[in-house]
């Protein structure tokens, strides 16, 4: 048996999806539970139930904008991943209240909950409120008080309504919040993420922007909604997901481009992003490339060093499945997430290292038993 197993259920009614799990399940003794749901009416009595039903391992999760397994991308539908024990030691860490963040408070927790764990590889999943809006200074901390140990995670998601997104903890739905699960492995693994986009060569100015808000009200000191659309070509009431998710806003960091994601337009024609903005920040408009080239490319290189995987867990943004509504490349991409047994959610962004980042698949490469 795998040590890492999954089931998916297209179930709408909370006893049938359990009964779904303990089968799928069966046998397996697992430390740790994630549990990815589309928005549904019984998110807390799933939760609460799951987490009942698999006591004593570890239920976490998160609300999501879609599930991603094998058989392809979905919607409506609860994935549920499971971390066999003889394999997987885990810790979590709730950061919550993130309004009133305490880096302090965070790192003493991070470092405790760190040490309790058998030495050897570690890494750690994040998950966050998706609509928190303050990824950055919290990745950034946890980032630092783990030191060497490699962090990937996502952001919860709401489908593509952007109203309210919770994470899964305890048995129950959290906001405001970040969850840390530290997973001690004796498993090979490595992080990772892969973008389909190139800077292109057309450069912008942010020249106004409120940064604690995500907002930026002036590029090329002109409104901001209509001169993005000017600059990707297209006429400013056609702005929404699916123009962003074609034309994100790269800027460079440390000698690597990332993408920064615009959320939404707003009748003023200030632009709302999925990431900090400030005021001066030199960006280029992002030019797509094939995106199952992309991940062809990251996986044959993960499986050169790590031969195949025994599962991937990965974080894959929300505007990287609308490019694929837009393109039809549903096919190519997921017959190379499948054949890497990619297991992931839809996300409102990625966290990669100290990094919150958008339009990636960031994850961790886990290899089988030697």
């Amino acid at each position: 048996m795998s040590s890492i197993q999954y089931v998916q259920s297209f179930a709408r009614d909370t006893d049938q999806i359990l009964a779904e799990l303990m089968a799928g399940f069966a046998g397996q003794k697992p430390s740790l539970v994630l549990l990815y749901a589309s928005p549904r009416d019984d998110t807390e009595a799933l939760a609460r139930a799951v987490t009942t039903a698999f006591s004593p391992a570890l239920v976490a999760g998160c609300t999501t904008a879609g599930e991603i397994a094998p058989a392809g991308y979905a919607q409506g539908s609860v994935l549920a991943v499971g971390l066999a024990s003889e394999d997987f030691t885990v810790a979590k860490v709730l950061i919550d209240d993130l309004r009133h963040f305490n880096a302090a408070a965070a790192r003493d927790a991070l470092v405790t909950a760190h040490a309790k764990l058998p030495a050897g590889n570690c890494f750690a999943l994040t998950f966050f409120d998706g609509l928190c809006g303050c990824e950055e200074p919290v990745i950034a901390a946890i980032h630092a008080a783990l030191g060497e140990v490699e962090v990937v995670g996502g952001s919860a998601g709401d489908g593509i309504d952007f109203r309210k997104t919770y994470l899964i903890h305890q048995g129950g739905l959290v906001d405001d919040a970040a969850l840390v699960l530290l997973v001690s492995t004796k498993l090979p693994f490595r992080t990772f993420k892969s973008e389909s986009f190139v800077a292109g060569e057309q450069r912008l100015v942010i020249t106004a922007a409120v940064p604690e808000r995500r907002l930026v009200q002036e590029i090329n000191a002109r409104p901001a909604a209509k001169e993005y659309a000017r600059l990707v070509g297209v006429e400013r009431d056609r702005l929404g997901p699916e123009i962003y998710a074609r034309h994100p806003l790269m800027v460079r960091v440390g000698g690597a481009n990332f993408v920064r994601s615009i959320q939404s337009a707003n009748d003023d024609d200030t632009l709302v992003f999925f990431c900090a903005i400030d005021t001066g920040l030199v960006m280029r408009v992002g030019q797509s490339v094939d995106m199952a080239d992309c991940l062809e490319k990251c996986f044959n290189s993960l499986r050169r060093e790590m031969g195949e995987a025994a599962a991937v867990i990965a974080f894959d943004c929300i505007f990287r499945r609308l490019e694929l509504v837009q393109t039809n490349n549903f096919g190519r991409v997921e017959e190379v997430l499948a054949r890497n047994r990619v297991l992931a959610f839809s996300t409102y962004g990625e966290q990669f290292r100290g990094m919150h980042v958008n339009q990636t698949l960031s994850g961790v490469f886990i290899g089988g038993r030697s």
